[in-house]
């Protein structure tokens, strides 16, 4: 035995006194004869320099021992405390629940585990993680109770501080006005807000998180895994999301930044071990989409208002002038006929003729002086989904107010088509003018609107389809031609409309025509080669 245990056991008799009371218990009646002896002694030292602060008391809890720990934990020497109550160390913040507790565990003789708020001998307070177990001798009765405990203060408080941060970081995450969520490299939800899981129910697409990583993945490609790789970050990634309930089309902006953090484990404790993380926001960006679409849609009504408006004006003086010529065409085939003839006697209707004639050629030279020049506009690629989307949102006012339904089916992932998005603009709502006044026309209860995009390898195809009267067959081939018109003569429509139609149709080098096997209504079927070469421009 070290001499400083020997030192303590000779200055602490009852501390002596309380191990040879228990050793009994602990090592045999005869202990002190077969040479156990030595085994009492490691477990005097054992106890002495034990990192955990020791006590034992009486069945009172009266203290009879303590070791150096408990000295250094509580700040009270043997001196101070030998003989004194446990209840020396406790605080009144400690529950009284608690230790009614405690001494009904340990009086059934079972061992309890717990926290209490302790009291420093100099008055300062701290948390003990303490465990008492019941002594008992060899008739079961309990003799004296050994406690153990250590001062968790520091760890708690650490524990705290991480969890108020943690509970800080919800609070600024679930405030944010935008869906936000963290995930793990292998696509896991570890962290979310109350707008991210309002997606959940809103979007109707599973995981929202899921939904979104794909369409991600797919639109930047090989882009992500460099800027995953790099931990850069990307932004303003926009799509759009067919949602259920009133608001079918919605808009979300996304933006995400990786980070590491290390890991926690025991398996990351000797070697440093980390793991990526992606933290994702999701903004509904709908309601900024609808009002620049809004501002779109208006310029669109107003150029589209002004381009009709100039080729009213050019398609009026060429029909005007398309008219003047057929009689002009005949006064000059009267006027040859009479020269020929080089008879006197109608010199003055010959006269007459020329003025005519003369009259006519500088009245079709002043009118096409006053056609009005369209410009050529760029070529570009062209979504033809978009165009038809921003056609129908130019004519919603009047499908509304008749009641009209309308089917709208696209293909997703639709070629783009290289051309005029202006002329192609023009040509739809002509189309969708005329299938909109047929059903008007019409007295069928049911009120459709039709329009599908699809393509093959060599072709996009465009159908658009009408309740309406429909067509007649020997008609069909007319619809195309100057002026003429299946409407009652009187109206306004001067009858150009298809005929410019298709003079767009072709210069996209493309193919219009009534479907003959729509034996309800008319369908008008457009296409369009996918693969083209560069047009020169268009009108």
């Amino acid at each position: 035995m070290k001499k400083n245990s020997l030192r303590f056991l000779q200055t602490h008799t009852n501390m002596t006194n309380v191990i040879d009371e228990l050793a009994p218990d602990l090592f045999g009646n005869g202990y002190q004869d077969n040479g156990d002896r030595l085994l009492y002694n490691l477990f005097v030292e054992a106890v002495e320099q034990a990192p955990i602060a020791i006590s034992i008391t009486d069945k009172k809890a009266k203290i009879l021992y303590v070791n150096e720990e408990f000295s250094r934990v509580t700040g009270y020497q043997p001196v101070d405390i030998l003989g004194e109550n446990e209840s020396i160390l406790s605080d009144k913040r400690t529950p009284r629940e608690v230790y009614y507790d405690l001494w009904r565990t340990i009086s059934s003789k079972k061992i309890w585990r717990g926290t209490l708020c302790n009291r420093h001998k100099s008055g300062e307070r701290y948390l003990s993680d303490l465990t008492i177990a019941p002594m008992l001798n060899e008739s079961g009765v309990i003799t004296h109770y050994i406690g153990m405990h250590r001062d968790i203060t520091k760890p708690y408080e650490s524990e705290k501080r991480v969890v108020n941060q943690k509970l800080l970081i919800e609070s600024v995450i679930n405030s944010s006005p935008i869906a936000m969520v963290v995930l793990d490299d292998q696509d896991k939800v570890i962290l979310d807000n109350h707008n991210y899981k309002a997606l959940v129910s809103d979007l109707d697409k599973g995981e929202p998180a899921t939904y979104f990583l794909r369409l991600l993945r797919e639109e930047m490609g090989d882009l992500w895994s460099q800027l995953q790789s790099k931990e850069q970050g990307f932004n303003n990634r926009e799509f759009k999301v067919e949602s259920k309930g009133s608001q079918r089309i919605r808009w979300f902006s996304c933006a995400g930044n990786w980070f590491i953090e290390n890991e926690v484990n025991a398996d990351a404790f000797f070697e440093n071990a980390s793991k990526q993380y992606l933290i994702l926001t999701l903004t509904d960006i709908t309601r900024q989409r609808r009002q620049m679409e809004e501002l779109h849609i208006q310029t669109l009504k107003t150029i589209m208002a002004e381009d009709e408006r100039v080729r009213g004006i050019r398609e009026t003086l060429l029909g005007a002038m398309h008219q003047i010529q057929m009689p002009m065409n005949q006064i000059r085939a009267a006027e040859q006929i009479l020269r020929h003839k080089q008879d006197d006697q109608h010199a003055g209707l010959l006269q007459i003729l020329q003025q005519i004639q003369q009259s006519g050629d500088e009245t079709v030279a002043t009118m096409q002086k006053c056609i009005p020049e369209i410009l050529q506009t760029a070529v570009i690629p062209v979504n033809l989904n978009q165009i038809l989307h921003e056609v129908l949102l130019l004519n919603n006012q009047r499908i509304w107010s008749h009641g009209i339904e309308v089917h709208w089916q696209p293909l997703q992932q639709l070629p783009t088509l290289l051309g005029s998005e202006n002329r192609l603009r023009i040509l739809f709502k002509q189309l969708i003018d005329n299938a909109i006044d047929s059903i008007c026309e019409s007295n069928d209860e049911e009120q459709r609107l039709k329009i599908t995009t699809h393509t093959d390898a060599d072709l996009i195809y465009v159908c658009i389809e009408d309740s309406g009267p429909g067509i007649p067959v020997e008609k069909r081939a007319k619809v195309f031609e100057p002026f003429y018109t299946t409407r009652p003569m009187g109206g306004n429509q001067a009858g150009m409309g298809l005929v410019m139609a298709k003079e767009i149709v072709n210069q996209h080098h493309g193919f219009i025509e009534i479907d003959p096997d729509c034996d309800r209504g008319c369908r008008f079927k457009i296409s369009f080669p996918v693969h083209r070469q560069p047009l020169k421009g268009v009108e």
